[in-house]
């Protein structure tokens, strides 16, 4: 029954090779008679259709199967009642089994319980104390269940072999179930040969060459066919997300950062942020260093006095990390860690432009990398969503009320602020917002006023302050469409039909 696609082919052609008259009255009985997998037939006859070798019509008939356990009731020459009253009758003086003795007995367990059920029915035992005693003999009854069994197989499972009430007996016990077989009749198409010669699909370079394209069959050009329909491009769920924060922070006043720059410099990612050199976030296992170019060319020669000083001895009321700063470690290229390395750019030019510092409110929606071990909820990159405000004499409350009218746009309503530690903003505060499907408060974001420390070497004046705060584009994305792993969402295992098929992102609130 392993024949291939073209064997099976050939011998329907064979078949009806005779006369224009022949024909396969039923494709399920030939194909048992040629010794074929039938729905090989029926696949290969598909085939030879689409070419009009042949045609068909399809059949269709029903009939009754045993099952296994049916089956077992003719291995056995008995149903399960007829072997419980013979195992009661072989006992000592035909005086009965307990239940537990009869369990016990080659019948089993389950036959047992089947069969004394169907006695006690048929009212073939009865029960004298704890056993079960048969009150007939075997010449007193018959087994009806083998009876019609035989009387079916005789009659090969046709549905008329018996009457309704039987069947209905018979399939409520589970001993035969009915099987429906389609097939078809086969018989000579307008295109019939007695060897099937493949068409050709394109006219090639080959057949030309050889001149064979005279008398290769082709298959027929559709010619006015209309082409598969031209799609437009597809939003990635991020992307959509993406889009309607940037329309709600520039509702807001921002100015998106330009933060098409991924390398960076320690420098600018960590110095210049007032974060020590060693720092624990500035280890190999948890940064991406660029091993060629490693470091980088050069930096505001000035501003990196300045830093230097802040680190080696402080200013601003502080007296500094005390340590000798390293030109080395701060001219590394990474892989920027957050896009607050591009904040302090734009803070360094706020502070030097021509005209001086002029308040201002940036944003940024990046990628950025971290050397961490991946999972359903952490990836090595992904997106920061950040922003800040710059202006004179700001204070915490501006930074709450902004986070909040912020989160509020995005139909997050219920938020807890909870002091925290980062390097570069003192106070800090981590950000939690209720989760109306977890039924719980989640972290959503961090937030901070960055420290005198960082902005002093920049140049800013001494009473302006700026306030920041930052989120992950994933974790609300995550949640507006209810995915549970990141790796659903970002990276190489993304269904392209989930990008397809992800309605637009609409928050309740980015209008107001």
């Amino acid at each position: 029954m392993t024949a291939s696609a073209e064997s099976i082919e050939a011998a329907i052609l064979a078949a009806l090779a005779p006369s224009e008259e022949s024909v396969i009255p039923d494709t399920y009985p030939w194909s048992t008679s040629q010794n074929l997998d039938h729905l090989k037939v029926i696949g290969a006859i598909k085939s030879l259709e689409v070419d009009q070798f042949v045609l068909t019509k399809p059949l269709s008939r029903s009939f009754y199967e045993l099952t296994a356990l049916g089956q077992s009731v003719i291995d056995d020459n008995g149903s399960q009642e007829m072997l419980v009253l013979k195992a009661l009758l072989a006992a000592p003086d035909g005086g009965g089994l307990s239940l537990a003795d009869l369990q016990q007995s080659p019948l089993g367990k389950d036959l047992a319980k089947a069969g004394m059920a169907n006695c006690m029915k048929e009212k073939w035992i009865k029960k004298d104390g704890d056993k079960l005693v048969p009150i007939v003999t075997l010449e007193d009854v018959e087994d009806k269940p083998l009876l019609l069994l035989k009387t079916l197989m005789e009659k090969e499972g046709a549905e008329d072999a018996l009457d309704a009430a039987s069947i209905t007996a018979l399939k409520k016990r589970k001993f035969i179930s009915l099987k429906t077989i389609k097939s078809v009749e086969v018989k000579r198409g307008p295109g019939y040969a007695p060897q099937r010669v493949k068409k050709a699909a394109d006219l090639t370079k080959e057949l030309l060459e050889s001149g064979a394209w005279k008398s290769t069959p082709f298959k027929p050009y559709n010619l006015i066919a209309l082409g598969a329909k031209v799609e437009g491009g597809f939003l990635h769920p991020l992307m959509k997300v993406r889009a309607e924060f940037r329309k709600i922070l520039m509702q807001m006043g921002f100015t998106e950062m330009p933060t098409n720059k991924w390398v960076e410099s320690s420098f600018w990612n960590f110095d210049s942020l007032f974060q020590p050199q060693s720092h624990p976030a500035r280890d190999a296992h948890d940064t991406f260093f660029i091993k060629d170019p490693a470091r980088t060319i050069s930096v505001p020669e000035a501003y990196y006095e300045r830093v230097k000083a802040m680190h080696e001895v402080g200013g601003a009321g502080s007296i500094g990390y005390r340590y000798d700063f390293q030109k080395e470690e701060a001219y590394k290229n990474l892989l920027r860690t957050h896009t607050t390395a591009i904040s302090s750019q734009m803070l360094y030019k706020l502070a030097n432009q021509e005209g001086g510092f002029q308040p201002a409110r940036y944003f940024s929606i990046d990628r950025v990398f971290r050397n961490e071990t991946m999972d359903a909820t952490h990836l090595c990159e992904f997106h920061q969503v950040e922003g800040l405000v710059a202006d004179y004499d700001l204070s915490l409350g501006d930074l709450i009320g902004t986070i909040e009218t912020f989160f509020k746009k995005i139909g997050i309503t219920q938020l807890r602020f909870k002091p925290a530690f980062n390097p570069y903003t003192e106070p800090s505060m981590e950000i939690f917002g209720y989760h109306p499907d977890l039924k719980k408060w989640t972290e959503i974001g961090n937030s901070g006023m960055f420290r005198p420390e960082m902005l002093q070497p920049m140049g800013l004046p001494e009473n302006v302050r700026v306030i920041a705060w930052g989120l992950s584009l994933e974790r609300p994305t995550m949640i507006k469409y209810r995915i549970k792993n990141i790796r659903d969402l970002f990276g190489h295992k993304v269904e392209m039909a989930r990008i397809k098929t992800a309605p637009v992102c609409r928050f309740p609130d980015s209008t107001v």
